[in-house]
């Protein structure tokens, strides 16, 4: 029989897709406030894998993915999916169509986890309406993450790969300290 013990602390992480840069900029300064300092921001690349949010944000989107110093539990990842909505609203339009798509995820060792309110056979549901999905898992013979089938496109190109392959030296630095 197994015994129950709490998981290791995570790194929180934040996919943003926006088309104004100072909508970026505002929010990133919220996520700052609400989660602690940033510490990794990736390239800012054109988002053009999919024209899925272009009716509803806008054309020329732009990517970009930006982690938190401070480590969190896992288990709050439904709290902070829920926080990120009510943010997208707050910066939305007065018709209720968003300017930002904020999508919170977390990053352990071994995977990159994403928090949705969309259900579906590769999802887990985690509480508070909020569904999670393993997005990347880590391959330790290559050292590197790697998708899955269902991973999104832009998760699977090397600018998301290099950034989570580094916020997992970054995380590995921070629990061997803590240990």
């Amino acid at each position: 029989m197994g015994e129950e013990k709490l998981p290791q602390k995570v790194k929180l992480f934040f996919g943003l897709i926006f088309a104004e840069r100072d909508i970026f900029d505002a929010v990133l300064k919220r996520l700052a406030n609400d989660y602690g300092d940033i510490d990794n921001m990736s390239d800012v690349v054109p988002f053009d894998k999919t024209s899925y949010y272009e009716k509803e944000i806008g054309a020329n989107l732009s990517r970009v993915f930006i982690s938190i110093k401070e480590l969190t539990a896992p288990d709050e990842l439904p709290s902070v999916k829920i926080q990120t909505n009510i943010l997208e609203r707050h910066f939305g339009r007065a018709d209720g169509t968003r300017i930002v798509n904020i999508d919170p995820g977390y990053l352990g060792l071994s995977k990159v986890v994403l928090a949705t309110t969309k259900d579906y056979n590769h999802r887990l549901y985690l509480g508070r309406k909020i569904f999670g999905e393993v997005t990347l898992h880590y391959k330790g013979d290559e050292k590197t993450f790697a998708p899955w089938e269902w991973t999104y496109p832009d998760y699977r190109e090397k600018m998301a790969i290099d950034f989570f392959n580094h916020m997992r030296q970054v995380l590995k630095e921070q629990l061997k300290r803590k240990s």
